[in-house]
């Protein structure tokens, strides 16, 4: 855990604030990577996920930007109340599930609302390496549109906008096939829906990979087949629980007195990762690429299942 504290606190747009962190002994805080977030916790005992926006060279200070979501759970409304100027916090060194890919010379973000966070971190990077990006924004308004300053500077050849309000509908993602060249990666972050169209649309048009940074669950997936209980066997004690249906396995394994390191409970920060030694589990997380999944070797506790009667895992 790293000690910080609140330096500066901006309005970045409605409903948006930004806060810059610096380590509270005045060091130089660990490296990052664009995409990167930190867990912080929270003066009131929840701890959640916030992107990094500032440039990743910059180890003086974190910057991250904080939406207040309506009927959360608590994080963003303490954020919003209670993180000022002076305010000491804790939190965890970077990680990374949204990673810029190292064999991409080009890059097509997608951002909505808050979802530009990453992707700002993202844009600044490419900007300081001399690497090709466009930028597809969508937001509610101009009200609602965080960094629409800095980003409008690039120009309309760079940044398209989109707010909801001017035009009167929201964006259409399958109109994307005209601004995204074949070949072009996607990135993405922003609201299920969105985050959904953009799947879509990449199924229609393999030869632009998408690569995503969920804040959200999906919708659930009518077509996901129900769940199924299985036996969860423990390797290195050889204890053996089973999991009902309608309880994860993080759920069981606690209800046993095991204290296992987790956060969002929804598949989505990686902080639960367990590894398989036997079985076949079936993914439901947010965070494992595609060839992660194939080989099976770890799983999202907190969301994830099985495939099989019996699954064993490295605990």
């Amino acid at each position: 855990m790293l000690k910080v504290v609140v330096t500066r606190r901006t309005e970045e747009a409605a409903g948006i604030v930004g806060l810059e962190l610096r380590a509270a002994d005045g060091e130089r805080l660990p490296p990052f990577a664009p995409g990167a977030h930190i867990d912080v916790m929270l003066p009131n005992g929840l701890v959640r996920q916030y992107s990094l926006v500032n440039d990743c060279e910059e180890r003086d200070r974190y910057e991250i930007a904080v939406s207040n979501v309506a009927n959360g759970r608590g994080g963003s409304a303490c954020v919003h109340s209670t993180l000022v100027v002076g305010t000491a916090l804790e939190i965890g060194m970077p990680r990374n599930n949204f990673p810029l890919r190292s064999e991409h010379a080009r890059f097509f973000f997608i951002a909505g609302g808050i979802g530009i966070t990453p992707i700002l971190s993202m844009i600044r990077y490419c900007n300081r390496h001399g690497l090709n990006w466009n930028l597809l924004y969508l937001a509610r308004s101009r009200a609602h549109a965080a960094f629409l300053e800095e980003l409008s500077e690039y120009g309309a050849d760079r940044v398209r906008i989109h707010f909801d309000a001017e035009a009167g509908c929201n964006f259409d993602i399958g109109s994307c096939s005209g601004l995204i060249p074949a070949g072009v990666p996607i990135y993405c972050c922003g609201p299920a829906p969105l985050m959904q169209a953009v799947v879509d649309f990449s199924s229609r048009h393999p030869e632009n990979p998408v690569f995503l940074e969920w804040f959200a669950p999906a919708p659930e997936n009518a077509d996901q087949p129900p769940a199924e209980g299985f036996e969860v066997v423990l390797k290195r004690s050889g204890k053996a629980f089973y999991v009902e249906e309608d309880r994860s396995i993080l759920e069981v394994l606690e209800s046993h007195g095991y204290n296992i390191p987790c956060s969002c409970r929804e598949g989505m920060c990686r902080t639960c990762e367990t590894g398989v030694v036997d079985g076949v589990p079936d993914h439901r997380d947010y965070v494992l690429s595609k060839a992660e999944r194939e080989e099976g070797r770890t799983m999202m506790i907190c969301v994830s299942r099985a495939r099989n009667s019996t699954l064993v895992l490295d605990i």
